[in-house]
């Protein structure tokens, strides 16, 4: 599942047309030898866009999973996510050339450094058991990439994400022209991949957006949405290289996320983010309320599956709600996706029915965060890829659960500070196993180990992460009270989910 950050590859063919004069009787003969010919992107003479209203987009996936694997592939034909673009211009163009489907629904934009995907979903789980239809972007995607593009709660089928693709596509190779004329790159990876979330959400249609910032805020291809609801997650230093080196420049950059007369809400914040953040509020004339005083998070207690939180929200407060999510920060993830959810349906002055919260927060699901993935032995995964989620990571797992020894299957991503998350989880360790993701970005296990030694000398590396797997579940077999998180990069966790169900760790 790693997203290639290589340069673009002038050998994909990027100025192909589309042929539609076969003959009914060809047309036919074509259909007979590949069923999916009408609904393919790439269908030798077809557009692939022949979808009415009575489609049924919830076939099952695997009758067109070769179509989204075609969509995929285009993409990471594109320069990857890594190596982003810091500007608008580009996807403007796209989605003008397509009419602006983002302008076609009202936008909650949420941005920060950790804790953004889970508010995300919370936010948008709330949306839903109030009877909206949901539209749902985060990045990145775990196992595949349809997990990007959320409607109403589901991932987006890959026959939709087909169609809509063939939608789009000759408008993006025709900007991709645009921009080589004027010897620029090409649309990236994720700029392509938001032109296409927007499109899928007006296609479905939907009621509200849910976006979740990809980088930074500022030149983020979502920033071409203006959001009526600006939601900032703790800023904390991560992406230094492409955003700043300060918590200030971070801030600012994200920041850029706030428009004109826009509500917004943020978590705690260190002060040198909040004067960023009241800057754009004054900038823009925002509303702007900060946790901790506009709203905040009363009470949290452990409970079976997750905990009870009570919250003050910025119109009324809410007592004793189950949420099925672990760890404190998760309480504080759905106290500010309240406030969002709060300065949406009513501007912040009218509380939410308690019973239609109690639905949206008891049904969300956060994947990949501090998520049970394997049980005889206890496996637990966690997306934590900087020193601020890892910390976050080693305070639930001593709050949340109550294991003897717990061994850490590990991997980095070369441009984080794997330092300072191998320093944060060492307290609770009792062995690393250290390894990497198939992502080309991966610290080698080699390299890695050397700084893990550097905080325990129970460490092993292995080249194969099936292999440290294997005996890290040996190793903790032999007590029922030990347990093994996989954390350090969400491409490792990704590739976790996949080897639990292939192999049925959890019964």
């Amino acid at each position: 599942m790693s997203e290639r950050d290589d340069e673009f590859d002038d050998s994909v063919e990027r100025d192909e047309s589309f042929d539609d004069s076969l003959s009914d009787e060809e047309r036919a003969e074509l259909e007979a030898a590949h069923p999916l010919a009408d609904l393919s992107p790439f269908a030798d003479g077809f557009e692939g866009t022949n979808i009415d209203d009575d489609s049924d987009f919830e076939l099952e996936d695997s009758e067109y999973a070769q179509d989204a694997a075609l969509v995929y592939d285009e993409l990471l034909a594109r320069v990857g996510e890594q190596a982003p673009q810091p500007r608008l211009e580009a996807t403007r163009r796209a989605v003008e050339l397509i009419g602006d489907p983002q302008r076609t629904y009202p936008v909650i934009h949420i941005t920060g450094t950790n804790g953004k995907t889970s508010t995300s979903r919370i936010v948008e789980s709330i949306l839903r058991a109030y009877g909206l239809r949901t539209g749902l972007m985060t990045s990145p995607h775990l196992v595949r990439v349809n997990e990007r593009i959320v409607i109403d709660g589901r991932a987006i089928s890959n026959r939709a994400l087909a169609a809509n693709w063939a939608d789009i596509r000759p408008f993006l190779l025709m900007v991709d022209a645009e921009l080589l004329a004027k010897g620029q790159e090409p649309l990236t990876y994720f700029e392509a991949l938001t032109v296409l979330a927007f499109a899928s959400f007006a296609d479905a249609p939907i009621d509200v957006a849910v976006l979740e910032v990809g980088m930074g805020g500022e030149w983020d291809s979502t920033n071409v949405a203006d959001g009526q609801v600006a939601v900032f997650s703790p800023i904390a230093l991560d992406h230094t290289h492409r955003l700043g080196t300060t918590i200030s420049e971070i801030a600012r950059t994200k920041a850029g996320i706030i428009k004109p007369a826009a509500a917004i809400v943020s978590a705690v914040q260190t002060s040198d983010a909040q004067i960023e953040l009241e800057r754009a509020a004054d900038l823009t004339e925002s509303k702007l309320g900060f946790e901790g005083d506009a709203f905040e998070l009363l009470s949290s207690a452990v409970a079976v599956g997750g905990q009870l939180i009570s919250v003050r929200g910025l119109a009324g407060t809410y007592s004793d709600l189950f949420l099925p999510l672990f760890g404190a920060f998760q309480g504080h993830n759905a106290t500010l996706a309240i406030a969002a959810v709060e300065s949406f349906l009513g501007n912040g002055s009218q509380a939410l029915v308690a019973d239609v919260l109690a639905e949206g927060l008891a049904t969300v699901s956060s994947p990949g965060r501090l998520q049970v993935i394997g049980a005889e032995p206890t496996v637990i995964v966690d997306a934590a890829h900087n020193p601020h989620g890892a910390t976050a990571l080693a305070a639930a797992l001593k709050e949340y659960f109550t294991f003897d020894e717990i061994a850490f299957v590990i991997g980095v991503l070369d441009d984080k500070d794997a330092s300072g998350i191998v320093e944060a989880l060492a307290p609770i360790a009792n062995r690393f196993y250290v390894t990497s993701s198939q992502s080309d970005r991966a610290v080698a296990p080699e390299e890695l180990v050397e700084t893990v030694r550097e905080f325990s000398e129970e460490t092993t590396d292995f080249d194969s992460f099936a292999e440290a797997m294997e005996l890290a579940r040996s190793w903790a077999a032999e007590n029922e009270r030990r347990a093994i998180v996989v954390t350090g990069s969400i491409s490792l966790v990704g590739e976790a989910l996949a080897l639990a169900e292939a192999e049925g760790w959890k019964p």
